[in-house]
C-alpha cells in the first residue's frame, strides 16, 4: 500500500510540476482569477447597492444569497470551460510523443498512472481554489455570512470539477490530438450539464433519470450549506467510472 502512495504521489507531482514549466498553468490560472475576480467585485458592488435600498424599506439582504451561492455557481461554470485545458495534455502528450506504450509497461500499474494523473490536475484546481479564499476573508472582514454555505460550495465545487478532470483524462487518452481531446472534454462535460433539459419533455421515468444524470442538478443542494450523500455519491461514482474508462482504453494498447 505505501508503494502504492508513493509511486501515485511520484507521478502526480511530476505532472503537476510539468503545468508550470509551460504556459499551461499560468494562463488558466490568471484568466480564471481575472474572471472570478472581476464576478466577486461585481456581485460585492451589486449587494451594497441593494443593501442599501432595502435598508431603507426595513429590510435586509442576505449576503449568502446576494454574493456566495452566486459566486461558486458562476466559478463552476467557468471551471467547464477551464479544465478540458488541464487534462487535454495529460495522455494525449504520451500518445504524440510515442511515449505511451513505454509508460503502460513501466514498472507502476495502470492505476497507478491514472490516479497520478487525476491527483496531479486535482491539485491544480485546489491551487486554484486556494487563490479565491481572499474572497471569504474579504466577507467575513466587513460582514458576517454564514460559513456553512460557503464551506459546502467548495466541497461541492471540488466534486464538481473532479466530474470534470475525469472526462478530460478520458478523452485525453483515446487521441493523440490534445485540440481534439479538449473539445471533446467540453462537449461531453456541456452535455452532461444540459442533459435535464430533455426531462422536459420525456416521460416521468425517463425524466428521473435525465435530471439524476445532471452534473449540475446535485450540486443546487451544496449551495444551500447541506451535504446530502446520494450527491456525494454520484459524483464519487461519476469519477470513478470515467477513470475505470480510462483504464480499459489504456489497458487495450497492451495488445497493439
Amino acid at each position: 500500500m505505501n508503494q502504492t502512495i508513493r509511486n501515485i504521489w511520484t507521478i502526480a507531482r511530476r505532472d503537476f510540476r510539468s503545468y508550470f514549466t509551460s504556459p499551461v498553468a499560468y494562463i488558466v490560472i490568471g484568466a480564471f482569477l481575472g474572471i472570478m475576480g472581476w464576478m466577486f467585485f461585481y456581485s460585492l458592488q451589486h449587494f451594497v447597492t441593494e443593501s442599501a435600498r432595502f435598508a431603507q424599506q426595513g429590510q435586509k439582504v442576505s449576503i449568502t444569497d446576494a454574493v456566495v451561492r452566486p459566486l461558486y455557481g458562476n466559478m463552476a461554470v467557468i471551471f467547464l470551460f477551464m479544465l478540458p485545458f488541464v487534462t487535454m495534455r495529460l495522455f494525449a502528450e504520451e500518445r504524440k510523443l510515442q511515449t505511451i506504450q513505454l509508460l503502460i509497461t513501466s514498472p507502476v500499474t495502470l492505476t497507478e498512472i491514472i490516479l497520478g494523473k487525476f491527483f496531479s490536475s486535482f491539485l491544480l484546481v485546489c491551487v486554484m481554489l486556494a487563490m479565491t479564499f481572499i474572497y471569504p476573508v474579504v466577507l467575513f472582514t466587513s460582514t458576517t455570512p454564514d460559513p456553512g454555505p460557503i464551506f459546502t460550495s467548495l466541497l461541492g465545487t471540488l466534486l464538481l470539477a473532479s466530474c470534470y478532470l475525469s472526462i478530460g483524462i478520458l478523452f485525453s487518452a483515446m487521441t493523440e490530438n490534445q485540440i481534439v481531446a479538449g473539445a471533446l472534454t467540453f462537449g461531453t462535460c456541456l452535455f452532461f450539464w444540459l442533459i435535464s433539459w430533455a426531462a422536459m419533455s420525456a416521460s416521468s421515468t425517463a425524466a428521473d433519470v435525465l435530471n439524476y444524470l445532471s452534473l449540475i442538478n446535485h450540486f443546487g443542494q451544496f449551495g444551500q450549506g447541506s451535504i446530502n450523500s446520494p450527491d456525494v455519491i454520484f459524483y464519487l461514482s461519476f469519477v470513478g467510472i470515467s477513470l475505470f474508462l480510462t483504464h480499459r482504453i489504456l489497458d487495450s494498447y497492451r495488445w497493439r
